[in-house]
């Protein structure tokens, strides 16, 4: 029997975005597992998660009882389904896949049941301060084979204080990122009708609200957009208003995306089985890991409902990788979210996996197939980073949730 001898955290950040990954290193010498806990904004409480709780608890368990591991360690807790518990146990989940995978001699997606495509399509984010900068920036990724671009124009909320429209705030309010609903909704529109004006629709636009809208405000837009034809609409609402998806559901054709903030299945639950959503787009740590994103794309499949896992910057290698593997095996793929891989990380994870022509493939070595050189990720120290857009106000000074 092949046990957990060891489990450490890894803290790096070679292209300046904190990431977390855990070690599983087992009693078969050279046999080990990597797998992303990656919450970037509490990147110490993770590692602490691990290191001080989950290390003990798991030491000297049989690497091959995924199931048994996950739900005990789940439980461990007694209080449950929290960003930092559930990436952490995200680490040691994804490790003990890729430590399987290594013992099968398979890629983890043949151990899900093997390929439903070669490569998955992927999308990609396109930014910038007036249409004609945002149309630029996609011309650039079409010509690298892309036909899939998230097209926003300015930080989340809108291009804020450009030109004649600016935000006025009463005195002596606080910093941070301020925006307008109202000014974010007439710029979101008339940037689409500038892209289909200028682009067609033989390219596939897509387009992420950030929860930066009241309810009605949200359904207010997505009905605006219907003539650009979207190819979905992403997080229009926050998790805390859910209940207003039925709404938006009936006023609007606009294929919906939701669940970046997923923690648990009592949230996504009722919009899957009722149909309320065309994607779900979980980040898969913040869950728990493969298994539970495993079992939700299956419950998925059941009612229609596509996957578009969360694939922002703050995602290790590995857990693009454990993604990957997902979309592959996934009858219900929908579109995978990528942000690239920079040299650096593409020198501190040897085998990341590879973008051609708008798809990303996976290699065919055993596990996850992403390694991490612990020497050249030691000389990328993580550090405490001002969350920035993350600071979210009102017109009016009020903090709210981005």
């Amino acid at each position: 029997m092949v046990t957990i001898r060891n489990i450490k955290t890894i803290l790096t950040a070679p292209r300046g975005i904190d990431l977390v990954v855990v070690k599983v290193e087992t009693s078969e010498p050279g046999l080990y597992g990597l797998g992303c806990a990656t919450f970037t904004q509490r990147y110490e409480a993770v590692a602490t998660a691990v290191n001080e709780y989950l290390k003990p608890l798991l030491e000297g368990r049989n690497v091959e009882d995924i199931e048994d591991i996950w739900q005990t360690a789940m439980g461990s807790s007694y209080w449950r389904n929290g960003p930092v518990l559930n990436n952490a146990l995200s680490g040691v989940d994804e490790a003990l896949w890729d430590i399987k995978g290594k013992m099968a001699n398979m890629p983890v997606y043949d151990l899900f049941g093997g390929k439903c495509r070669q490569a998955a399509a992927v999308y990609r984010h396109t930014d910038g301060a007036t249409p004609e900068e945002v149309e630029e920036n996609v011309c650039k990724y079409m010509e690298q084979g892309y036909r899939y671009l998230r097209c926003q124009m300015g930080v989340y909320g809108g291009q804020m204080g450009k030109g004649k429209q600016r935000i006025v705030s009463p005195e002596n309010s606080k910093p941070g990122a301020y925006y307008d609903a109202h000014q974010y909704c007439e710029g979101v529109v008339k940037l689409f009708a500038h892209l289909r004006d200028k682009l067609g629709y033989e390219i596939e636009l897509l387009h992420d609200v950030h929860e930066r809208l009241t309810p009605i405000q949200a359904i207010g837009l997505a009905k605006q957009l219907e003539p650009y034809r979207l190819f979905f609409l992403e997080d229009a609402l926050p998790p805390e208003q859910i209940q207003w998806f039925q709404a938006m559901r009936a006023q609007t054709a606009v294929p919906i995306a939701m669940g970046e903030l997923f923690n648990n299945p009592l949230e996504w639950r009722e919009l899957v089985a009722k149909g309320l959503i065309d994607y779900i787009r979980v980040h898969l740590s913040q869950i728990g890991g493969l298994t539970p994103a495993r079992k939700l794309a299956i419950l998925c499949e059941a009612f229609g409902v596509r996957t578009a896992w969360h694939g922002p910057g703050d995602l290790s290698p590995v857990g693009a990788a454990a993604q990957l593997h997902l979309d592959l095996a996934s009858p219900n793929f929908g579109i995978q979210e990528f942000a690239g891989f920079s040299e650096e990380e593409q020198e501190v994870f040897p085998g990341c996996p590879q973008v051609r022509d708008g798809y990303l493939y996976a290699n065919d070595k055993p596990g996850l197939g992403v390694d991490i050189d612990e020497e050249k990720a030691a000389k990328y120290p993580c550090s405490y980073r001002e969350p920035g857009w993350l600071l979210a106000r009102t017109t009016d000074g009020t903090a709210v949730r981005p």
